[in-house]
């Protein structure tokens, strides 16, 4: 039996891919696999950007079903809180993560790239929430981060259908950011990871904490936790070197993550 999940770090990009084929269904082996690989990720200081991905056939084509049939209240409970706390830790990573999205995208493989900052989606891509259709609902996210992304009438119509959502309609409802030529997905996710992990490290995850944190409460508390945040950048090494960059040579040509310099010169 295959790890389920794969990993690899380049230049400060991890890319992790699902891999139980043929249609990387998440049994609990995956949701393990991927648990223990996101616990790795969260205390990762070489990487500043992660890359989430699937096979070009499929993302993930949601849970196991047959497994799922054979379980009574106790077991999904139990199988069902694993699995919201693991994309919890999805969504929680410090770093920017993308989604890149080629084929299926179901069920719980959507859920699990509703957990992405970014969504990039290959134009032959096919992303739906289809629950409904086996007399339940999605339970590991769907109706919660597909509510916050594009209002709750529209993920009412999509959850009460279960309908599947070509990448044009998911670009027009904000479901996904951007769509690419089917098979380029990865390619322009790990593109926009790299550009992302030049950036200036801790003021990027200061932006996402800021964003996912403060969107949901009163906009006082917002407030409050965007000063604090900006505050405590004004002790990191990256706004030194933006900033005297800034005064130095113009805008957009601050390159962070560099030693300090001498101040012996």
């Amino acid at each position: 039996m295959g790890e389920r999940v794969l990993l690899d770090i380049e230049d400060r990009v991890a890319t992790l891919r699902l891999d139980n084929p043929p249609l990387n269904v998440i049994d609990t082996e995956m949701r393990e696999a991927l648990a223990r690989t996101v616990g790795r990720l969260a205390v990762a200081e070489d990487v500043h950007a992660v890359v989430v991905t699937g096979s070009e056939r499929a993302f993930a084509a949601g849970a196991d079903v047959e497994g799922l049939a054979a379980m009574g209240f106790e077991e999904i409970w139990s199988w069902n809180r694993a699995l919201q706390r693991t994309f919890t830790e999805v969504a929680a990573l410090p770093m920017p993560v993308i989604a890149a999205i080629e084929g299926h995208a179901l069920g719980g493989g959507l859920e699990l790239a509703l957990c992405a900052d970014h969504r990039i989606a290959g134009d032959r891509a096919s992303l739906a929430q289809p629950e409904v259709l086996l007399g339940i609902l999605p339970g590991s996210g769907g109706t919660q981060r597909l509510a916050r992304l594009v209002g709750p009438s529209r993920t009412k119509e999509l959850l009460m259908t279960g309908r599947r959502v070509r990448p044009d309609e998911a670009a027009a409802i904000g479901l996904v950011d951007r769509v690419v030529p089917a098979g380029t997905a990865l390619q322009e996710a790990q593109r926009f990871a790299r550009e992302l992990a030049a950036g200036p490290q801790f003021a990027l995850q200061a932006i996402k904490l800021a964003v996912d944190k403060g969107s949901d409460g009163p906009l006082e508390v917002g407030l409050a936790l965007e000063r604090s945040l900006i505050a405590g950048l004004f002790a990191t090494r990256d706004r030194d070197a933006g900033m005297r960059s800034f005064l130095q040579d113009g805008p957009g040509k601050a390159r962070f993550g560099q030693p300090p310099p001498d101040a012996s010169r």
